[in-house]
């Protein structure tokens, strides 16, 4: 009777190795849902990128607005006859301008002059 036990016993173990351990087991039934719920969370990630590119790309091609606010953050640039004011913290350089001075205005005529004749 104990040697009937003993073989009940091996053959279970026997059963049960494939269930755990083998091709298709709950060990690597486990490891690929971890794979599955990685790869979702990844592609979400890309899914949003992918969204925030495409409504940039949308904002460039139809409005001039988002053009003009790149210009100005990412270039330094300003509208013509738009004074630009800078706010500095301490130790912090100031930024260069890319847009090209507007040149100076023509001098006035005071009280009593006239203007310059060109001809």
């Amino acid at each position: 009777m104990r040697i009937i036990t003993l073989v009940l016993a091996a053959l279970l173990l026997l059963i049960q190795y494939p269930l755990w351990l083998g091709k298709g087991g709950m060990l690597t039934v486990a490891d690929l849902t971890d794979q599955v719920e990685k790869a979702q969370a990844h592609t979400d990630g890309l899914r949003a990128r992918n969204a925030k590119l495409e409504s940039e790309v949308r904002d460039l091609r139809e409005g001039l607005g988002s053009v003009e606010e790149r210009a100005r953050l990412e270039l330094g640039m300003i509208k013509q006859n738009e004074i630009f004011v800078q706010v500095l913290r301490k130790n912090e350089k100031p930024v260069e301008s890319m847009t090209v001075p507007p040149p100076p205005p023509p001098p006035k005529a005071g009280k009593g002059e006239h203007p310059p004749v060109t001809h």
